[in-house]
């Protein structure tokens, strides 16, 4: 029958009104409701002869939960598929479930046994050990005078049946000695020509529940076999603040009939010996004594310990102390007040111990024996170990250095101790130019643009300058005489080459060496090297000598007058024109030409 179009259209509507107050559609989506618009709309401008048959149960084939503004295609949909950890709306997760806590510096010794997925790493063949139980499926032939083949289930009373042998018993049974036992049990009724062979197929999981402090706790299927490690992995491993790594019970039928400690494992590989059962319990105990080992040792974690084992000797066993370690310090609470110690290892291994105490192992070991480094123009080894007390003069004697290449007399040392005083000079200087530069009074508008300007232009300066690393030269030789100072750990003897250049750098136009003329002045030098920088200080030049010694001087009628008493250059020297402060545009001159000053003789930089 021929359906007019006005009849199709109010069809149409009459089924949209039936989809909004139906219940049914509080399963549908804004999306899907569009879809049905769209397909009465087309069937209203086809001009069709008949009603296509649309129903909600057969608009979409996956149903939604009621929606609520979300992304449709990620929130409450129903789906046949694993989650794969996705956790649905409100459900609990580990983030409302724990309280938020800080990473532990000392996590527990043998936490890392946890790590990685060894629980989905079992091997697909069949375990020797494991004991038959019902459920599990054997695969028999048997040829010769009689044949037969079958796979046979171990029934729930632990036996399998084989027709005209009887009930043969198997549970409890190695996997291993499964053919035997079946096999001596058909011999006894045929005893001649007969050949048998049995194999254990498949094994029963069992259901094994996970209690205590652990991160899931809650029921897991896996193999008889699996080992207790297995179960407590699949069960995100024990909490580490609050479980036992020592008192792991495994419970049957209300009864612990084995324990396991996790120490003995990591140690010496030891787990208990145990085929679990359907409905066994593996109870992690709370967490017992502990001890924090921080540093100074290999097992640098914190310990779990029974009372009988809370002293210096056990604690020194499991934290295996470095091997300079020559001390271990103490810390904790007795009777109520606090407790320290700093102890010799062997006296710290007598101590009782207890809980919450932190133990640090220190390498206290007064060096008698220390390096001393060799740089510059020698021969030989670049290092030399010399006793506690050895002097410069002492260790001179055993470089070898060639007299025609090396100048002996300008030896000069560098010494770590020197370099970190001179940073800490530089610091200084830096800090008391920052306070004098944002302390500074302002009498105006307009001088405090003008402040802020010179404050940012200084920040920039001392930016650059704490980057400088100063070199701890100390100056040990003077007009061919030798210092016999005493040497310290890692000081470094330089015995620089012999030249024929004079280097010139700083605010010159071309810094660069040039060859040392006993007949020329230091303006030449100078002027070979580009001449003066608009930012130059030509009155007051340093000097730097081969053998480390600063000498600061100005340009006199074309010759240098030095602070030293040395009337001329010589080769090897290095001359660095400083740059100028414009005493108009910063307040803080002193305090920048102090802090220039003592970074060109620390580090032989003009910054």
């Amino acid at each position: 029958m021929k359906i007019s179009k006005t009849h199709h259209f109010f069809a149409g509507l009459l089924l949209l009104c039936s989809c909004v107050t139906s219940p049914s559609i509080l399963a549908q989506t804004t999306e899907q409701l569009s879809q049905l618009r769209q397909q009465v709309s087309q069937s209203n401008n086809s001009g069709t002869t008949s009603t296509p048959n649309v129903s909600p149960l057969n608009v979409n084939s996956q149903r939604t939960l009621p929606d609520n503004g979300g992304d449709v295609n990620t929130m409450g949909q129903f789906s046949t598929q694993p989650r794969n950890g996705v956790s649905l709306p409100g459900e609990p997760t580990i983030n409302t479930v724990f309280p938020a806590q800080e990473p532990m510096q000392n996590p527990p010794f043998a936490a890392n046994l946890f790590i990685g997925g060894f629980e989905s790493e079992r091997t697909s063949g069949l375990n020797d050990n494991y004991m038959v139980a019902p459920g599990d499926k054997i695969s028999i032939w048997i040829w010769g005078a009689v044949n037969y083949s079958s796979v046979v289930t171990v029934d729930n009373q632990g036996n399998i049946f084989i027709p005209n042998i009887g009930p043969i018993r198997v549970a409890n049974t190695p996997a291993g000695t499964v053919n035997q036992t079946v096999t001596t049990k058909i011999r006894q009724v045929y005893t001649n020509d007969v050949n048998v062979y049995v194999n254990l197929l498949t094994t029963t999981p069992v259901s094994i529940y996970v209690s205590g402090p652990v991160l899931r706790p809650g029921q897991y299927a896996g193999l008889a076999s699996d080992s207790v490690l297995y179960y407590l992995k699949r069960a995100g491993g024990i909490d580490f603040r609050r479980g036992s790594f020592r008192q792991i019970d495994i419970v049957r039928n209300g009864k612990v009939v084995a324990s396991a400690d996790l120490y003995a494992f990591f140690r010496d590989g030891k787990l208990p010996n145990l085929s679990f059962k359907d409905g066994d319990t593996i109870l992690v105990n709370p967490i017992g004594n502990t001890i924090v080992v921080e540093t100074g040792a290999r097992n640098s974690f914190t310990f779990e310990f029974s009372s009988e084992e809370l002293n210096g000797e056990v604690v020194n066993y499991f934290a295996r102390p470095g091997e300079f370690a020559s001390h271990a310090s103490v810390a904790g609470v007795r009777n109520g007040k606090q407790f320290a110690r700093y102890l010799s290892i062997s006296e710290f291994s007598q101590l009782p111990l207890q809980a919450g105490d932190t133990v640090e192992y220190v390498a206290d070991n007064e060096p008698q024996i220390y390096r001393i480094n060799v740089a510059g123009a020698f021969a030989g080894a670049s290092q030399l170990m010399v006793d506690k007390g050895t002097r410069l003069l002492d260790i001179l004697d055993h470089i070898e250095a060639d007299t025609t290449l090396s100048d002996t007399q300008n030896i000069y040392l560098l010494r770590e101790s020197v370099a970190v005083k001179q940073k800490e000079i530089i610091e200084q200087g830096l800090e008391r130019l920052e306070r004098s530069m944002y302390t500074a009074p302002i009498s105006s508008t307009g001088e405090g643009a003008i402040r802020a300007q010179e404050a940012q232009l200084v920040a920039d300066f001392i930016a650059r300058a704490r980057q400088v690393e100063p070199q701890g030269r100390v100056v040990v030789s003077e007009n061919g005489d030798i210092a016999n100072i005493l040497l310290e750990p890692n000081d470094t003897i330089v015995i620089p080459e012999i030249t024929d250049l004079v280097h010139v750098g700083g605010e010159v136009m071309l810094p660069q060496s040039v060859v040392f003329n006993p007949d020329a002045t230091t303006e030449d030098y100078i002027a070979w090297a580009g001449g003066f920088t608009q930012r130059a200080e030509d009155e007051r030049i340093m000097v730097i000598r081969k053998n480390g010694n600063v000498a600061f001087s100005s340009i006199d009628d074309g010759m240098l007058s030095f602070t030293d008493n040395k009337p001329h250059l010589a080769p090897g020297d290095q001359i660095i024109v400083l740059p100028a402060i414009d005493t108009k545009v910063l307040q803080a001159v002193k305090d920048i030409t102090q802090v220039i000053y003592q970074i060109a003789i620390a580090a032989n930089v003009a910054t």
